[in-house]
């Protein structure tokens, strides 16, 4: 088939027709396979004007020989960058499950349970230089490893995961340590100001790193708020809604990558072959005030308490109005229905004060902090209700 062809027979609404796109990924290859159809389109200008010349003559017959196998080429290459965080799925794509009884659930265990938390003796691996926290890899006592976080973020990543769990999103298992001790301890630079040279620490968060046979999708391979499987649907809206419910101001994404992804997905075997899960995968940006870079913090009751009368902001029209900010706003904030906030406090509004509690303490919370933040959650809970009429 001659380019003259291709370019009469095809424009960007066939293709689009053609193709059919069912989600943003498939769109966007669709876009991408529009621009090249309009490289085609110049390239059948340039031949309009000037194929009369015996130059242009030969030089055509040779460059058809080589531009379609180049746009071809493009075409293949476009796809696998466009899928890259999809192109290695291999299984059902799943970002929510049912919590069951909710007001059963031990959030002191959180979604790893208690007999799963870390057992001492620790021993190092090694220092985890990635991220803005200070971290380092060990290996308990019946060997499993575990990815140790020190900073600002601890308290605030283990509670905000526990909220996330019991409204049914999937999460990595976190506790946290109030005190141990790691043997073996090798060469460190930003943990050293964290862990004595005996070994010893204080105030840690421990998340369980993937069982045998799982594999962990992050970075430039993890997703995107505004590109992945789920869009439009109330799961999705559900974790944004968790995410701004515990003021979590570090949505970054794929987008993001060159400063660091906080979403990834797990692809966890199963009897009937693999399941994608996408996750959250930092939450330590939470429990305090959401905003910019000036105003915004981690775990600090006072601006979380602060902010929340400005939690729900209003209805317009069949959609909430929220007052959050975050690295990403208008991505959160926007369009979410009054039914799906209405599907989630299915879920999120059977957590009980003495649940909170009870995952405040486990997550390090003084007795101060443990009624403040339980009052302010309780009221951000309460004004969507209202507004649903619950």
């Amino acid at each position: 088939m001659s380019l003259k062809s291709i370019g009469s027979k095809f424009n960007t609404l066939h293709i689009v027709t053609f193709i059919a796109p069912e989600n943003s990924f498939q769109k966007i290859f669709v876009e991408k396979i529009a621009a090249i159809i309009k490289l085609i389109a110049a390239w059948r200008l340039v031949h309009k004007n000037y194929s009369k010349t015996r130059h242009f003559e030969h030089m055509k017959i040779k460059s058809r020989k080589i531009i379609i196998p180049v746009i071809v080429i493009l075409l293949s290459l476009n796809y696998l960058q466009t899928g890259l965080s999809y192109g290695t799925q291999s299984g059902q794509s799943v970002i929510w499950g049912d919590p069951g009884e909710v007001e059963k659930l031990d959030f002191t265990g959180g979604a790893g349970g208690r007999d799963k938390a870390p057992k001492p003796p620790f021993a190092f691996i090694e220092e985890n230089l990635s991220g803005t926290n200070p971290k380092v890899r060990i290996i308990d006592a019946i060997g499993v490893k575990w990815s140790v976080k020190f900073g600002s973020e601890v308290n605030a990543e283990v509670f905000a995961t526990r909220i996330a769990w019991a409204s049914g999103y999937y999460v990595e298992p976190a506790y946290f340590i109030p005190s141990g001790k790691i043997d073996d301890l090798g060469e460190l630079t930003r943990a050293r100001n964290y862990i004595k040279p005996d070994g010893s620490f204080t105030n840690a968060r421990f998340e369980r790193q993937r069982d045998k046979g799982v594999k962990k999708l992050e970075a430039e391979n993890s997703w995107s708020w505004i590109q992945n499987p789920f869009l439009g649907s109330k799961e999705l809206n559900g974790l944004k809604i968790i995410m701004m419910l515990v003021s979590n101001w570090d949505n970054k994404d794929l987008r993001d990558v060159k400063r660091g992804s906080n979403t990834a997905i797990e692809q966890i075997p199963t009897s009937s072959g693999t399941q994608d899960r996408f996750i959250v995968s930092d939450w330590g940006g939470s429990m305090g005030k959401w905003g910019g870079v000036i105003s915004r913090e981690k775990w600090d009751c006072k601006g979380y308490a602060q902010q929340t009368p400005a939690f729900v902001k209003g209805i317009r029209g069949d959609y909430f109005v929220w007052g959050y900010a975050g690295q990403h706003t208008k991505d959160f904030s926007e369009g979410i229905p009054i039914g799906d906030v209405r599907w989630l406090l299915g879920y999120l509004g059977r957590i009980t004060d003495d649940q909170l509690r009870e995952g405040l303490r486990s997550s390090g919370a003084s007795s101060e902090e443990v009624e403040c933040f339980t009052r302010a959650i309780r009221e951000r809970i309460n004004q969507m209700k209202s507004c649903v009429g619950e």
